[in-house]
């Protein structure tokens, strides 16, 4: 079994997310012995973000047509997307920025989102390609957005990755949330001990 551990937080040791993140990876590989782990950090990693070079896998160019931008862009894309389906399971450390996903972790989303990978257009509509994974996501907020319907509106972070995940095929996606992290100590305490208690519970 293969688990991708991907960080996304620009916070380094101050990120409750990497916390998570690593904890879930832990429980996972001691619950399931063998489990070979590949770390990814996007904020140290980052690919680019989409651009005419970046788009050059999806512009039907042959290999003799591309610049050398281009093609070092298509073997960053080609790498990310092996690794992310190679994986069994992929735990996403995903805090929340300005209401939705670090832009790390979208220009990543943007690199393995490829037609005919990880989902294919049918005449019935999209069909996702990549459903036989597992995906946990370590989710964590300043403020609480699951507690009512005006909060849940504002969420564009879990909402968008399960949305995502799921044009992929993965319907087993999972969320860890660890919620109030900018309200006070005994509150993020309180959540955290409360996001342990699912991570115990989880592989």
């Amino acid at each position: 079994m293969k688990l991708l551990h991907i960080d996304s937080s620009v916070l380094a040791d101050n990120s409750v997310s990497r916390q998570l993140t690593a904890r879930i990876a832990r429980e996972w590989v001691a619950k399931n012995p063998g489990t070979s782990v590949d770390y990814l950090d996007l904020a140290e990693e980052a690919p680019t973000h989409l651009s005419l070079d970046s788009l050059g896998f999806r512009l039907g160019l042959d290999a003799e047509q591309l610049t050398d931008v281009q093609r070092a862009e298509n073997q960053r894309t080609e790498a990310l997307l092996q690794q992310f389906l190679a994986a069994d399971v992929v735990v996403v450390g995903a805090p929340m920025y300005n209401f939705s996903v670090p832009s790390q972790l979208k220009a990543w989303i943007d690199r393995v989102a490829q037609a005919g990978r990880t989902f294919k257009y049918t005449e019935n509509g999209p069909v996702g390609l990549a459903g036989d994974k597992t995906v946990i996501v370590a989710s964590s907020r300043g403020g609480f957005y699951s507690t009512s319907d005006a909060m849940r509106a504002l969420d564009h972070q879990e909402s968008y990755l399960k949305t995502v995940f799921g044009f992929f095929g993965i319907t087993n996606v999972r969320f860890v949330r660890a919620e109030g992290m900018g309200m006070g100590d005994a509150v993020k305490n309180e959540s955290l001990a409360a996001a342990e208690k699912e991570i115990a519970a989880l592989a």
